[in-house]
């Protein structure tokens, strides 16, 4: 078991040894969005499968003697890998009632063996999920598990974007210009200060995720064009309720992500930081360590201390990450919002233990490929070790399932997109450039890919 687990179950059930079952449910912030009125047109949805086949990055967190959810088994061939590796793997178990449009938790809920499994664990075993949604307090019910962390209610609670500009206002910390809006009126107000400000505004919705529920708007007639929609909505459901914030568009130099985890007593740790590569609002992965002076990552660490102490007293216990940007002028935002959930980043903690040099660099990102056809781990571990030979750095597959989620049915044969997750590390950033474009190059190699992304 790596120090980075051993620590973090020592931070949410107070022992270092205690038996988790991970629940890695990528899709929580959809469960979270349930019942919350937004933006018009940002439906919640199902995740798709190639989201919800990212369960398997837990495999690298959870240690021996806890026990993995996956909706399917891993690949024979990437378990071999990590095998080889030296990573010593948790337990799989698999739900034996699933379907595509359901959750893992919802299959495990609908699994009679699985749940007996469960039921009969060690006693204080907990569940982690990812975050805790209505699903996940309900499966740790059933099979009489107690969660390790907040419950349902308050991790939605503390997700929601409104929460975080007034936890940020609350804890005295510099906020981006901005309001929060909970009726129409009052979003109409906030876009009506367009010109005034000077540049554009975005609006967000309090729950959206990964792009997702995010409006540009630099011009008034973009603003009124939002607005009628808005007041459409309102005045067909008779309801003036939303629930965004309206925040000025900041030039960034860098997007930045930090975990802080609060312990059952209330202490506050301050777990790391990393840069965020982000792409239209999306996340594409985390740049370690983050380019910082020694000021900002003094303010990040007193952010989180503040952020940690306001989440206790209001009844959150366990991981939260945190977005924060530098704008181009060298100005830290320390809050853009709070994740009230284990981040990508935290899957990754046990493979940057192992493998980032001390004075190195590492790169957690994913590889987007079109492909022709599944294709075999084999063929991706062979093109990886094409692509490390002879650089001095070390790529890790973080998950594999990913890629071969969105494949069609045999009898359409249909190109299709997949995502391959991995880790680079290398001695500084010329080489793990260097050894990123070759990984790109070598993957585009591979028989069943036509274009890597």
């Amino acid at each position: 078991m790596s120090r980075y687990l051993s620590q973090l179950k020592e931070a949410v059930t107070g022992a270092a040894d205690t038996t988790l079952v991970f629940v890695c449910n990528f899709e929580v912030e959809r469960q979270w969005a349930t019942g919350h009125v937004g933006l018009p047109g940002v439906a919640v949805a199902s995740a798709p499968a190639v989201v919800q086949r990212m369960e398997e990055l837990g495999v690298l967190l959870a240690g021996p003697a806890d026990h993995l959810l996956l909706k399917h088994p891993l690949d024979t061939g990437y378990l071999d890998y990590l095998t080889r590796l030296g990573f010593r793997v948790p337990a799989v178990l698999c739900p034996e009632r699933t379907h595509p449009d359901r959750s893992t938790t919802e299959d495990a809920l609908d699994s009679p063996d699985l749940l007996r499994t469960l039921r009969g664990l060690s006693p204080g075993a907990r569940l982690l999920p990812m975050g805790a949604a209505v699903g996940e307090q309900k499966l740790a019910d059933s099979c009489g598990l107690s969660l390790a962390g907040a419950g349902a209610d308050v991790a939605e609670r503390v997700n929601g974007k409104v929460y975080g500009r007034r936890l940020t206002a609350r804890a005295g910390l510099r906020e981006v210009p901005g309001h929060c809006c909970e009726t129409v009126d009052e979003l109409a107000e906030a876009l009506g200060t367009l010109d005034a400000v000077g540049r554009p505004l975005v609006v967000k919705d309090a729950y959206g995720v990964s792009g997702r529920g995010l409006v540009v708007v630099d011009t008034p007639a973009r603003a009124g064009q939002l607005m009628r929609l808005v007041r459409r909505r309102a005045e067909r459901t008779g309801d003036d309720r939303i629930e965004v914030v309206v925040e000025q568009w900041l030039p960034r130099r860098h997007d930045l992500n930090y975990q802080l985890t609060v312990t059952r007593d209330g202490g506050v740790r301050f777990d790391f930081v990393k840069q965020a590569l982000t792409e239209a609002g999306v996340h594409k992965g985390h740049l370690m360590p983050a380019a910082l002076t020694g000021a900002h990552r003094a303010e990040i660490e007193h952010a989180a201390q503040s952020v940690g102490a306001a989440l206790y007293r209001d009844g959150f216990t366990g991981v939260a990450g945190v977005d924060a940007i530098i704008d181009t002028d060298g100005q830290l935002y320390p809050v853009l919002e709070i994740n009230a959930r284990l981040n990508m980043s935290t899957y990754q903690g046990g493979v940057v233990e192992r493998y980032q040099p001390p004075d190195g660099i590492g790169l957690a990102r994913h590889y987007t490929l079109r492909l022709r056809a599944t294709c075999p781990f084999d063929a991706v571990e062979s093109a990886l070790d094409r692509a490390q030979r002879g650089t001095g750095g070390r790529i890790v597959v973080t998950s594999f399932g990913t890629l071969n989620a969105a494949a069609p049915s045999a009898s359409t044969a249909e190109p299709f997109d997949g995502r391959l997750y991995a880790m680079l590390f290398a001695p500084g950033r010329p080489s793990l450039d260097a050894l990123d474009g070759a990984v790109r190059q070598a993957l585009g190699r591979i028989p069943q890919v036509l274009e890597v992304r």
